[in-house]
């Protein structure tokens, strides 16, 4: 995962959170519902390129 990827998808991660808990805070459900799948997406994000990472790290063995 390249470091560009990396700080792109913590900071959508960190937004989600932003979100999440203005949300709350407001009780604005709809916002809380949507900080939580940027999160969520952002994650999966992460996980399916240290999935690629890992790959690439086997086939170089």
């Amino acid at each position: 995962m390249g470091l560009g990827d990396k700080i792109s998808n913590k900071a959508k991660e960190a937004a989600g959170k932003i979100k999440e808990k203005t949300g709350d805070a407001t009780d604005n459900e709809e916002m809380q519902a949507e900080g939580l799948k940027d999160q969520a997406v952002a994650k999966a994000k992460q996980a399916a390129e240290r999935a690629k990472d890992a790959a690439k790290d086997i086939n170089r063995e």
